[in-house]
């Protein structure tokens, strides 16, 4: 595998990065020697970079079946195969990644015209605002874990202060590197470096197993201590396997530091998970721009920028969702939390669902028909970001699209004119149908062109600004510009076409809808398993399975659906 260098002059002197030269700006074209006999040069380019492709997501195929076999094995034959020996591998291909990526910043991306073009779809400061808001709690995970085992270090193995210390330089340095080079379209070393992503990748997926599955064993001794003090207290036991009782030989101390380190653990968990997936998205859209050209033609002339403007309903009813949704989430964390939860915690639980799902779904139905009746042409031209967007979307719902129907057949073929479970049902069926009405107008929404904002707003902003900055705002003044403010964002809001009007709106209300959403499944909000009634009819291991890979998958999808709405929101 090498790279062929052929120049000739460049016509794309507006993709170029600043470091490339005007004169002499070459393009790399790939060769492989298996189609070394291809007359022309294009298409011997072309057919190398489908054969990179391949052989790197080989590599990962093959990474990531290892890891599964070794994860299984340590889930179903702990003697074999320990938790340690998963650390240990897991350590090795974080080493392998770190120096990768240390050579991709020192060495790859600083050959000559290395970096000729940048994808301004990828990267959006929202998803490497989230790689890093997760990798810094992912973080301080590790710092609780490295302290909670320090304390311990009398009955726990050296390799659990050593894989989160690694796992620390780990983030850090992936962090690093998305940051700075997520949007690069790299034009040398082409397949070195997608076998490098798609390593990086195959690593951030098999992190992703592990944290779901010691999530799920981390829950399961808790179910299994509640339920034992259910016995204790008199209560009838829940239907569960049974379980061998084994001495505790490795218990937390009774110190303040101790318990600090383990709420710490347990409140950042969710946050690890969230990382690897984000981590994995912005890697594979990298992994698609490798060696990828990019024409003048893919290049937005204006980039829109988020703009609070011309919006009023859609945060008001926004904000009383995430505020109502708050305070019912903080009292079903205090009462579910305890010996014998009420059902009236469900009850009100599930009933703000029912009651939000179906705002939600309404107004994605409006947008979606207000993009139908738009003049707005399709955009179709090639975008590696959006499509990737697109399958996260569709996979990610699979999610919670899976479990509403599990819920859904336990409750129709147990009982279902209880209360608490015509309200599960009915916020399964939801569920089901606002995350595909949600998807289409999203996805809808992406495909839109651009709208180029106005001249004269934005010379008209622009000379407020600058005025603005040139002169002292005294006391005085300050009311004057206050006022002078909300008469612009009122003469702003009423000269929006009212389709575009009402794009917004929707767009910022599911946006902070989704955020809400998001939050209470992520800090420990599981009602889908602590109610009992799907565990019960599937049985515990069963059950606890289709939880633990699907609820992961909902955070993800509510998560990267505000992405995808703010895109909407930008473009509208």
């Amino acid at each position: 595998m090498s790279d062929k260098k052929v120049s000739r002059p460049c016509h794309h002197c507006k993709n170029r990065s600043a470091s490339a030269p005007t004169d002499t700006s070459k393009i790399h074209y790939e060769k492989f020697w298996l189609y070394r006999h291809c007359s022309s040069v294009q298409q011997r380019d072309r057919q190398a970079q489908k054969a990179g492709q391949l052989f790197s997501a080989l590599l990962a195929m093959n990474v990531v079946f290892l890891g599964s076999a070794f994860i299984s094995s340590m889930i179903f034959n702990q003697v074999a195969i320990t938790l340690a020996d998963v650390w240990i591998l897991l350590s090795i291909l974080k080493v392998l990644c770190m120096f990768w990526i240390i050579y991709y910043l020192l060495g790859t991306s600083r050959q000559p015209h290395a970096v000729l073009y940048r994808d301004s779809h990828a990267g959006a400061i929202w998803i490497r605002g989230s790689v890093l808001l997760f990798g810094m709690c992912s973080i301080l995970l590790n710092v609780f874990q490295i302290g909670y085992s320090t304390i311990l270090i009398h009955c726990k193995s050296r390799v659990e202060i050593v894989f989160p210390s690694i796992g620390i330089l780990f983030i850090c340095t992936q962090a690093y590197f998305l940051w700075h080079h997520s949007k690069d379209c790299i034009q040398v070393q082409h397949n070195f470096t997608r076998c490098g992503l798609m390593l990086t990748i195959a690593t951030n997926l098999l992190l992703w197993l592990l944290a779901v599955t010691n999530d799920t064993l981390h829950v399961e001794i808790e179910s299994q201590l509640r339920e034992v003090e259910r016995r204790f207290a008199g209560k009838a036991p829940s239907s569960h396997p049974h379980w061998c009782n084994e001495t505790t030989l490795c218990t937390c101390p009774n110190t303040t530091i101790c318990k600090v380190f383990q709420k710490g653990y347990i409140l950042l968990y969710p946050f690890n998970t969230e990382y690897c997936l984000v981590c994995c998205s912005v890697l594979y859209v990298m992994w698609k721009n490798v060696g990828r050209r990019i024409s003048h033609h893919h290049v937005p002339h204006t980039k829109p920028k988020f703009k609070l403007q011309g919006v009023v309903f859609g945060p008001l009813l926004g904000t009383a969702a995430v505020i109502i949704g708050a305070c019912i989430f903080m009292m079903y964390q205090i009462q579910a939390t305890s010996l014998a939860p009420s059902q009236q915690v469900f009850v009100i639980y599930y009933s703000y669902y029912v009651v939000l799902l179906p705002l939600m779904s309404v107004g994605a139905v409006i947008g979606t028909i207000i993009h139908a009746l738009e003049k707005k042409e399709l955009d179709t031209l090639k975008n590696p970001t959006r499509s990737l967007d697109v399958v996260l979307l569709m996979g990610a719902a699979l999610g919670q699209i899976g479990m509403s129907y599990f819920s859904i057949v336990a409750l129709v073929a147990t009982d279902p004119r209880d209360l608490l479970n015509s309200l599960i049902l009915s916020y399964s069926v939801l569920l089901i149908f606002q995350n595909i009405t949600q998807n289409v107008f999203v996805i809808d929404g992406l495909h839109r062109r651009r709208t180029p904002p106005g001249k004269d707003e934005d010379t008209k902003e622009e000379q407020n600004r600058d005025a603005y900055s040139q002169r002292r705002v005294s006391v005085l003044e300050l009311g004057q510009e206050i006022r002078k403010a909300s008469l612009s964002y009122i003469h702003t809001y009423s000269h929006l076409s009212w389709k575009r009007r009402v794009l917004r709106e929707i767009s910022f209300f599911l946006v902070l809808c989704n955020i809400i959403l998001w939050v209470m499944p992520t800090f420990g909000a599981h009602p889908i398993f602590e109610n009992g009634m799907e565990r019960s009819f599937y049985g515990y291991s069963t059950w606890f399975v289709i939880v633990n890979f699907g609820l992961p998958l909902g955070v993800f999808y509510r998560m990267h659906s505000v992405g995808g709405l703010l895109e909407v929101y930008v473009t509208a």
